[in-house]
C-alpha cells in the first residue's frame, strides 16, 4: 500500500509538470509596454476608431468640395412620337373665318430633337461654408480624441489582464514550492513510520493535504490558461498564439510605487474624456455660428454652353447643322425674413452648449471622485498588502516551528497539517492583496490621464 501510494503521488507531480511545460516552453517573451503596444495595433475596437477618423477625413473632405466648381455635362435625345398640338384663334389661319369657328390645332416642334450642355457653377460666397470648413477641422479632432479614449480602454484592459497573468504565475510557482516542501515531509514521515516511531495515520494526514495542494495546482493552471487567454483577446491576438510573460510581480518597486501614489492631484487635460468634452465645446460654438450665417447673403455664379437641333429623321438630325446656345447667371440670395426660424435654432444651440458646459463641470466633479476614490483604494490596498506579508511570515514561522517540534516528538502531526493550511491560506491572501494593489495602481493612473499618453 506505501509503494502505490507512492506511485499515485509520483505520476500525480507527473502530471502537473507535463500540464505546465506547455507554459514554459512558449518561446515569445512579452512585456507589459510591448503588450499594450500589440493593443494599440491589432485591438479591433481600436482600429474601428481609426476607422471613424479615416471616415472624419472624408467627410471633412466633401464639407470641402462644396466650395469646388461644379461642372455637369448633359445630352438628350428626344423622339417625339406624337407631337404635341398647339391650339391658336380660327382667324390666326384664316382671316376670314366666323368669330365662333373652333380654334386650329397645329403641330409644333419636329420628331427628332437632340441637346448637348455644359454648366459650371462656383460658390462666391456663403456664410455656412466657411463656418463649415472650421467645424471640419474640429471634427477632424474630435475624431483623433475618439480613437486616443479607445486606446485609454484598451490600454486599461490590457494592464489589468497582465496583472492577472502575473499574479497567478507567482501563485503557481509558491504551490509547486509547497508542494516539494510537502512531499519531501511525507517521505520523511513514511520513513519514521516504518521505523515505528509515528502512526500510518500521520503519513495518511498529508498525502490528503499534498492531493489537495495538487488539486489547487492544477486550479491555478488553468486560471493561468484562461488568464492568458484573456490577455490575448485583449490585445486582438489570436488565442492559438503562444506568449510568455517576460515583466514578473517581483520587479515591481513597491516603495516607488508608494511614493508615486502618494498625491492624487489630477490635471484636468490629461483626461481624454475632459478634452473630448473640450472639442464638442468648440463644435457646439460653431453650430451657432453656422445658424447665425444664415442670416448673410449668398452669392454663386455659373456659367453654361450648350448645342441644339432638330429634325424630322435622325439622318438630318446628325447631319445638319447644330446651333450654339450660352448662358451666364449670378445668383444673390437675401434671406429676409424667415418667421423666427433660425432665431429658435440659435436658442436650441446655446442649449445644447449649455448641456456640455454642464457636463464639464460634472466631469471635473467625477475625475476628482474617481482621484480620490483610487487614491484611497491604493492606499487601503498596500495597508492590507502589508498585513498579508506579516501574516504570511508568521505562517512560515508557525510551519517552521511546528515541524521541529514534531520531529522532536513534542509536536502533533495535526498540527503540522494545521500549519500548512493557514501558510496556504497566507499566501492566498497575500497575492490577492498584490493583485488587488495593481488593479488600484491602474485605476488611479486611469483616473491621474496617466495610463496611456498619445505619442506624436
Amino acid at each position: 500500500m506505501k509503494n502505490e501510494s507512492l506511485i499515485r503521488t509520483c505520476l500525480m507531480l507527473v502530471a502537473v509538470c507535463l500540464s505546465i511545460a506547455p507554459l514554459y516552453a512558449q518561446e515569445e517573451k512579452i512585456t507589459l509596454q510591448e503588450a499594450v503596444d500589440y493593443a494599440i495595433k491589432h485591438n479591433i475596437n481600436v482600429k474601428n476608431s481609426q476607422l471613424d477618423a479615416v471616415s472624419a477625413e472624408a467627410r471633412i473632405g466633401e464639407i470641402r468640395a462644396t466650395g469646388l466648381p461644379q461642372v455637369n455635362v448633359n445630352a438628350s435625345i428626344t423622339d417625339n412620337l406624337i407631337i404635341q398640338r398647339f391650339f391658336l384663334p380660327a382667324n390666326f389661319a384664316d382671316p376670314n373665318a366666323p368669330a365662333d369657328a373652333p380654334p386650329v390645332a397645329l403641330e409644333f416642334g419636329v420628331k427628332k430633337q437632340g441637346s448637348a450642355s455644359a454648366m459650371l457653377n462656383q460658390l462666391i460666397f456663403n456664410g455656412s461654408y466657411f463656418i463649415g470648413l472650421k467645424a471640419a477641422a474640429t471634427y477632424r479632432e474630435l475624431a483623433q480624441k475618439n480613437t486616443v479614449q479607445s486606446k485609454v480602454s484598451v490600454a486599461e484592459a490590457v494592464t489589468k489582464a497582465y496583472y492577472s497573468v502575473q499574479v497567478a504565475e507567482e501563485k503557481a510557482k509558491v504551490l509547486d514550492y509547497n508542494i516539494s516542501r510537502i512531499d519531501t515531509l511525507m517521505r520523511e514521515t513514511r520513513a519514521m513510520n516504518e521505523s515505528g516511531f509515528v502512526e500510518l495515520l500521520d503519513v495518511n494526514r498529508l498525502e490528503v493535504q499534498e492531493n489537495n495542494l495538487l488539486t489547487e495546482r492544477q486550479k491555478v493552471q488553468n486560471l493561468i490558461d484562461l488568464s492568458y487567454t484573456l490577455l490575448k483577446y485583449q490585445m486582438g491576438m489570436p488565442l492559438t498564439e503562444t506568449i510568455k510573460l517576460a515583466d514578473t510581480i517581483k520587479e515591481i518597486d513597491l516603495e516607488k510605487l508608494k511614493m508615486e501614489t502618494v498625491s492624487a492631484q489630477v490635471n484636468y487635460e490629461n483626461r481624454i474624456e475632459y478634452a473630448l468634452l473640450n472639442t464638442q465645446e468648440k463644435l457646439a460654438g460653431l453650430d451657432i455660428r453656422n445658424v447665425r450665417a444664415g442670416y448673410l447673403p449668398s452669392l454663386s455664379a455659373s456659367v453654361g454652353y450648350g448645342h441644339n437641333n432638330g429634325s424630322d429623321t435622325y439622318a438630318h438630325l446628325f447631319s445638319t447643322r447644330w446651333f450654339n446656345n450660352s448662358v451666364l447667371m449670378l445668383n444673390l440670395n437675401i434671406p429676409i425674413f424667415d418667421g423666427f426660424s433660425k432665431r429658435y435654432q440659435i436658442e436650441q444651440k446655446k442649449i445644447a452648449l449649455d448641456k456640455v458646459k454642464n457636463g464639464q463641470t460634472l466631469l471635473k466633479q467625477s475625475i476628482d471622485f474617481e482621484a480620490s476614490q483610487a487614491s484611497t483604494n491604493i492606499k487601503n490596498a498596500f495597508a492590507n498588502l502589508e498585513t498579508q506579508q506579516r501574516n504570511l511570515d508568521l505562517a512560515k514561522e508557525i510551519v517552521r516551528v511546528s515541524k521541529i517540534k514534531y520531529k522532536e516528538g513534542v509536536g502533533s502531526n495535526i498540527e503540522v497539517i494545521n500549519a500548512e493550511s493557514s501558510f496556504k491560506e497566507a499566501q492566498t491572501n497575500y497575492f490577492a492583496a498584490l493583485y488587488d494593489l495593481m488593479i488600484a495602481k491602474v485605476d488611479l493612473s486611469k483616473a491621474k490621464g496617466e495610463l496611456y499618453v498619445e505619442t506624436k
